[in-house]
C-alpha cells in the first residue's frame, strides 16, 4: 500500500462525513462507512438524497475528506462509482457495515429491507489520483429549500423559562 493510499483510507475511516461531488451539482455531505477498501453510501427515500449528484454506476467523483479534529480538508481524492446489487453478497456485507452508522432510523428492523426496495448502495472507490486543496473557503450559497429558520424568540420567554424564584407565590 502506497502512502497516498493509507492516507485516502485512515482519513476517510475517520471522518464522520465526506464531501462528494459528482458529475453534476453541488458537493454533498454524505456519511458513510469504509469497507473493503471504498467508501460505501446509501441514499433514496428516507435517506441522504444521492441523485442530485449523478452519481451512476461507472461515473467518476472527487471525494473531500475532512479532519475529524480539526475539521479542516485533509484530502481530495478520485473515486470511481460501483452500484452495488440489493441484495448482492458484496451488498449485504456493506449494508451490515452501514446499519452500524446509520443513526435513529424509522425502522430499524426493517432496514434493510427498505433499503433493497427503495434505496441504493453506492462503493466509492478511490482510483489513487489526489487533488490539491483548493485555496479559500469554497462557500457556496445555500441551496434552495422549504425548510425555514424559526422566528425570533419573544422577548418575555427567558423570563417564564426561568420560572418564579422559589419561597415566591
Amino acid at each position: 500500500m502506497t502512502l497516498t493510499q493509507a492516507l485516502i483510507e485512515e482519513a476517510t475511516k475517520k471522518s464522520g462525513l465526506i464531501w462528494v461531488r459528482g458529475p453534476v451539482g453541488p458537493a454533498r455531505a454524505l456519511w458513510h462507512v469504509w469497507h473493503e477498501g471504498a467508501a460505501c453510501v446509501v441514499g433514496g427515500p428516507g435517506e441522504q438524497p444521492l441523485d442530485d449528484l449523478g452519481l451512476t454506476d461507472g461515473a467518476s467523483a472527487m471525494v473531500m475528506v475532512r479532519s475529524k479534529d480539526q475539521g479542516g480538508r485533509l484530502v481530495n481524492w478520485a473515486a470511481r462509482v460501483g452500484e452495488l446489487p440489493a441484495r448482492s453478497d458484496n451488498w449485504a456485507a456493506a449494508v451490515a457495515e452501514l446499519k452500524g452508522k446509520r443513526l435513529n432510523a424509522p425502522d430499524a428492523e426493517g432496514l434493510e429491507e427498505r433499503w433493497a426496495a427503495e434505496c441504493r448502495v453506492l462503493r466509492l472507490e478511490p482510483t489513487g489520483d489526489t487533488a490539491p486543496s483548493p485555496d479559500g473557503s469554497l462557500a457556496a450559497v445555500p441551496l434552495p429549500t422549504e425548510v425555514t429558520t424559526r422566528r425570533p424568540m419573544p422577548a418575555a420567554l427567558p423570563k417564564l423559562l426561568r420560572g418564579r424564584r422559589r419561597g415566591r407565590p
